[in-house]
């Protein structure tokens, strides 16, 4: 059965979802929300999910939410990247808690600020506060790839599809690739990969439909 990911394509948490789905070869489609015009806190959405937001997978009778959540369920389905072994997988959790809370957590947030918010409704200094907490995430993760193809094991995980959701959109928020030389590589490599694509390849939405 054909598993239904609720997304649009400026969401980097959906992303990750989208991104799982497609390197596991699963078969998918994506049903676009329509975020910036308000579907997400409509009845209709909110009777799907009940916290107003993407993703949201339907698998079957299943629907989940929450992107960590959602990789976690790909991986057992498909039995793939969740780690080969019972200490990889934990470390696989790990760093997937770690970039909610520390990397794509923050990134979403001053990326929205930055380039989705009217200026005139940005909170002063809060986009150079995110930053700077960014610039320490990249610090921890550029130090972490050092020698490493990926976070954890020897080859993609859910660590990595989670730590790289909002790396490779084009808008401005304080990340540059050029600054950090391990990271690039790995986003190189992640991209790489068979059936990878651009996040605006991959689900419907792009700025440009607002233009």
């Amino acid at each position: 059965m054909t598993m239904q990911l609720y997304c649009f394509g400026e969401s980097g948490n959906a992303y990750k979802c989208a991104l799982a789905l497609q390197v596991s070869g699963s078969d998918w489609t994506p049903v676009y929300v329509d975020f910036f015009n308000g579907e997400a806190r409509s009845p209709a959405f909110l009777a799907i999910n009940e916290m107003g937001e993407v993703p949201v997978l339907r698998d079957g009778a299943a629907v989940l939410t929450q992107s960590g959540n959602i990789l976690f369920h790909l991986a057992a389905r498909t039995g793939q990247l969740g780690g080969a072994t019972e200490a990889e997988r934990q470390e696989v959790l790990r760093w997937v808690l770690w970039d909610n809370h520390k990397l794509s957590g923050q990134a979403g947030t001053c990326r929205f600020l930055m380039n989705f918010l009217a200026p005139e409704k940005r909170p002063e200094g809060v986009a150079a506060f995110l930053q700077g907490r960014l610039k320490a995430a990249y610090t921890v993760l550029n130090r972490h790839l050092e020698g490493r193809d990926w976070i954890v094991g020897s080859g993609p995980t859910l660590a990595d599809l989670s730590c790289c959701g909002y790396l490779y959109y084009p808008e401005p928020f304080g990340f540059d690739r050029a600054d950090w030389p391990h990271i690039d590589r790995w986003l190189d490599r992640i991209a790489a990969l068979p059936g990878w694509k651009h996040p605006y390849d991959l689900m419907p939405g792009n700025p440009s439909d607002r233009a």
